[in-house]
């Protein structure tokens, strides 16, 4: 418990930061047409996570990344907030009371509860997850090192935008590795509350619930990956967005503010991930529409290119490709070659599958009343269709649609509603009148604690496995890894025990655990197929000469080499353990 308290104070005091930065700038764009004071505190909270990352990375060019500088941020933020906390009191006080809840809403509620609960346990544990062992959290371990931003070419991808990692980088400075998880769940949560009252305004209570609980259901929160980072800058962004076309339909002039703050959200979404790149034409499309006078767009492209323009613009000066490596047919090769853009498009090609089933009812939402009875959802299932096209004819890997998920979830319910609707029509037509009626309410009473029933089991299943990943212990911390993380046994021994450089060779997904920097991948300049191990002889002499102490890999690539008799003259087993091995290099005698 305080090792969970712990961390969720951190948690709480940084996102109390991010309010008081985030409503200090948000009271002064005003209020939008359509007031929702607790989507605007949700909207004042995810401008302030934007506005970290940019304090973030300009200290972060700087040089000037470093604990005391992130404290000092973050106790600015906290005092803003404090200064804050009055007046929003008073706001909230003022709030009319809302309607009574009705039974079914109540239920709703006690669901959404229930699913919620497990995702409370998920970040706790230790980073796991392939992506943020690979280069995640090992280029976020580099800037908090050396307080800057650099190129990092022993990463898989050292040219990407870090936007939402520079807040992990922060967190290594000040705690350990959970807080990352902390900071990737805030976003996912923050998404899940926004959805919940764009329902609530939109929709109804129960369908606002709904998607709240597909939203949590497709959520990740036990990794540091970014993806629902860059999900809640672009659900945000949307909402912008949407606040602009209310405000321009009354003054033209009024709602530049908001197309401001959509093209800011979008700039911290394209720096943190280039799948965001993506929404850019339907944004575009959507504004030119009504607006194409040159100050505002001037505007709203200033506030975009504000938070990512540093990561295009360096790497357009450094490699001729602004969006390197994914440009690079276009711009040309700079750290990959063509074998290697090609190995990863057929990596994605080969993690193509459907999404999860809780948003395919999506491609019945224009079924739906509210298709035609509200232009807000309207915009919504257009944005839904537009993501769904662009994902089918790209990429067709699931977490490649994780920024549309939080639309994806809302518009999703009401083609959960539309099928419903069918269902509950065909057993109103099968059902004895005895059922019909008065006995409506009754079986509805036993479906609602059906339905708790089950969500509570398996919430209360879930949620016992979470914990058991808590390793509050250095000891427990190091069963779970040991259990979880290919080859951390032999990437942690040499750390502890190697001066020189180690090469890896298939274990990636431990390298956030091994020497830092570690080389070796099946991308980039040190790509494996550049250093045969074979003749071992010329392999040795070659590692030796940059450097190169060491050589991990899994059993089955060293029982492979070890045939070679070359080979056990030329590396030495030094360490073994849970299905990994180090090997010492000598080079041939001179």
């Amino acid at each position: 418990m305080t090792f969970a308290a712990a961390h969720y104070a951190a948690l709480a005091i940084f996102a109390a930061a991010c309010w008081g930065f985030g409503r200090a700038l948000f009271l002064r764009l005003g209020a939008p047409a359509r007031s929702d004071f607790w989507l605007e505190t949700a909207m004042a909270t995810a401008l302030g996570v934007g506005l970290f990352i940019c304090v973030f990375q300009g200290l972060g060019i700087a040089g000037l990344l470093r604990m005391p500088a992130v404290l000092l941020v973050v106790a600015v933020g906290f005092a803003a907030a404090c200064i804050q906390v009055p007046g929003w009191l008073r706001q909230m006080r003022a709030l009319p009371p809302g309607p009574r809840l009705t039974w079914i809403e109540k239920v709703a509620l006690a669901a959404l509860a229930l699913v919620a609960l497990p995702t409370l346990f998920e970040p706790l544990a230790p980073p796991a997850a392939f992506d943020e062992l690979m280069y995640h959290l090992p280029y976020a371990r580099q800037v908090a090192q050396s307080g800057a931003l650099g190129i990092h070419e022993w990463l898989r991808y050292p040219w990407f935008p870090y936007n939402y990692n520079l807040l992990y980088a922060a967190a290594l400075l000040v705690g350990d590795d959970v807080l990352p998880h902390l900071l990737s769940a805030m976003a996912g949560w923050l998404s899940v509350w926004l959805v919940y009252r764009l329902g609530l305004a939109y929709l109804n209570r129960v369908l606002a619930c709904a998607a709240a609980a597909v939203l949590l259901g497709m959520g990740d929160y036990a990794s540091a990956l970014i993806d629902m980072g860059v999900a809640l800058f672009v659900l945000a962004a949307w909402i912008s967005l949407w606040w602009w076309n209310e405000a321009h339909a009354e003054q033209p002039d009024a709602g530049v503010r908001w197309l401001a703050l959509s093209a800011f959200f979008l700039g911290l979404a394209a720096g943190s991930k280039y799948q965001a790149l993506t929404f850019l034409p339907l944004a575009a499309w959507f504004v030119v529409r009504r607006e194409r006078r040159v100050r505002p767009w001037g505007v709203a492209l200033l506030c975009f290119l504000l938070p990512c323009i540093y990561w295009f613009g360096r790497n357009a000066l450094m490699t001729g490709d602004p969006f390197n490596p994914i440009g690079a047919r276009l711009f040309g090769f700079s750290n990959w070659n063509p074998a290697d853009y090609k190995n990863q498009l057929d990596d994605v090609r080969a993690h193509a599958a459907l999404p999860s089933v809780l948003i395919w009812p999506v491609v019945l939402a224009p079924l739906s009343r509210a298709w035609r009875r509200t232009p807000a959802v309207h915009a919504a299932i257009v944005f839904c269709a537009y993501s769904l096209i662009v994902w089918a004819l790209t990429s067709r890997y699931p977490r490649y649609m994780t920024a549309s998920f939080p639309l994806l979830a809302l518009v999703a319910v009401l083609g959960w509603q539309v099928l419903l609707g069918w269902l509950a029509a065909g057993l109103h037509r099968m059902l004895p009148s005895a059922v019909r009626g008065e006995g409506r309410p009754r079986v509805a009473v036993v479906v609602a604690a059906l339905l708790l029933a089950v969500l509570a089991a398996v919430s209360w299943r879930h949620s016992e496995r979470r914990l058991a990943g808590i390793a509050v212990t250095p000891a427990a911390r190091e069963a779970f890894l040991r259990a979880n993380v290919p080859g951390y046994a032999v990437m942690n021994h040499v750390r502890e025990q190697v001066t020189g450089r180690v090469y890896q060779i298939a274990l990636s997904e431990a390298i956030y655990y091994g020497p830092n920097p570690i080389w070796g991948d099946t991308l980039g300049p040190w790509r494996y197929a550049d250093f045969p191990l074979l003749p071992a002889a010329e392999a040795a002499r070659r590692f030796a000469g940059l450097g190169f102490e060491a050589l991990v890999m899994p059993d089955a690539v060293a029982d492979t080499l070890a045939k070679d008799q070359g080979f056990r003259r030329h590396f030495v087993l030094m360490f073994a353990q849970d299905g990994a091995r180090a090997y010492r290099i000598l080079p041939p005698a001179p």
